[in-house]
């Protein structure tokens, strides 16, 4: 491609600015100009160069750059915080693995209440405990399961999918639960003390 050159003090600018215009002369674009500034010193007035716009990819916020003589970087926070996207049903990456005791034994399956139902193609009791168990762990908000309607949730997962809820439908917790299991709990205590009296 062949191009033709202009280089000339400009006066609209600071003293020491320069306007380079080059005009193309092959290809599609023939004809058309192209305009660049440059200063020959160091710039001393920031704010000449107009702020740029990048974005690096679709995961990654845009930011709007600033250039000043410090190199300075401001982000532009128009979306507000974002997070990482979640993946769905991660926890089936963990199926088939189990908890072992210190002689290397596999250790029995836990047994679920019946009222825990799995949500999604395929998620069986051992990633639905998985689910509800990080769930408990890593959560900062209240853990309700998925309230989506059960047929939407099976129809199409990855759109009704409540990715900060674990893997299970919607379970309400009852005063008849919470007392049941409050005697459990003192039962299997006092068969802790009698055990450690022996």
């Amino acid at each position: 491609m062949s191009i033709d050159k202009k280089k000339f003090d400009c006066s609209a600018l600071p003293k020491g600015w320069q306007r380079e215009e080059i005009v193309r002369k092959s290809g599609l674009s023939a004809g058309k100009v192209d305009i660049y500034y440059y200063s020959r010193g160091v710039r001393t007035d920031a704010s000449l160069v107009p702020p740029i716009r990048q974005t690096a990819s679709i995961f990654k916020q845009p930011v709007t750059v600033h250039k000043s003589q410090e190199g300075k970087v401001k982000t532009d926070f128009k979306q507000g915080s974002q997070d990482k996207p979640k993946q769905l049903f991660w926890e089936k990456r963990l199926e088939g693995l189990r908890a072992c005791d210190i002689d290397g034994l596999e250790l029995d399956a836990m047994e679920l209440p019946k009222s825990l139902r799995p949500v999604g193609p395929h998620v069986g009791d051992e990633t639905l405990l998985q689910s509800v168990a990080t769930a408990l762990h890593v959560s900062t908000q209240p853990v309700t399961g998925q309230t989506g309607s059960r047929s939407a949730l099976d129809r199409n997962p990855g759109v009704f999918l409540n990715p900060e809820q674990p893997l299970v439908q919607a379970v309400q917790v009852i005063d008849d639960d919470i007392k049941r299991q409050e005697d459990r709990v003192i039962s299997v205590r006092k068969k802790l003390q009698e055990a450690l009296k022996a």
